[in-house]
């Protein structure tokens, strides 16, 4: 089967909010609050026309996304980094690795071979009971945590996408 990785378009609104809010499912049976969980269409719209969300496609259906949200944008993470915001894989598709696929595509692809950042950030709940591990084991380090008002705590990760650049970028950096 084909797969195709690119940018999701406006047109494809109801199709990718249907992907967040079953890749959540069991983000909200734990009672963690996500904002892609329970996003409504305007919500998701909005998302939309503000960060670089991509998706993975298997025979032309749309198995995995992932957003990026850029330092100059509305919700720019903690590093001054790029910051991958919502992430999910359709769990009809479970087993077949497409959330690991649609990660490491935007790594190297986008983030890496495109815009030359030196790392990546992202946020996850620290009571999740599998994700801190699941990114560690993706080479994300952990960083600090902070509470956003949303009702957990956040802990944040890095991960170094290209060394020599990271220590060029850390030198300009004040103390993180």
């Amino acid at each position: 089967m084909s797969l195709e990785f690119r940018q999701v378009q406006a047109d494809e609104l109801a199709t990718y909010q249907a992907l967040m809010h079953a890749a959540y499912a069991p983000v909200r049976a734990l009672g963690i609050h996500f904002d892609a969980a329970t996003a409504d269409s305007a919500q998701t719209l909005r998302h939309l026309q503000s960060h670089g969300v991509y998706a993975l496609y298997a025979g032309g259906v749309m198995v995995s996304s992932v957003t990026v949200r850029y330092p100059w944008g509305p919700q720019p993470g903690p590093f001054g980094l790029p910051h991958i915001g919502w992430f999910g894989a359709h769990p009809d598709y479970a087993g077949q690795q497409y959330g690991r696929q649609v990660l490491e595509r935007l790594e190297q692809t986008l983030l890496r071979d495109q815009l030359r950042a030196p790392a990546v950030s992202l946020g996850t709940a620290t009571r999740h009971p599998w994700l801190i591990d699941m990114y560690r084991r993706r080479g994300f380090t952990l960083m600090h945590t902070v509470d956003l008002g949303k009702g957990h705590i956040t802990q944040y990760m890095k991960k170094i996408l290209d060394v020599a650049a990271h220590d060029a970028w850390r030198a300009h950096q004040p103390a993180l």
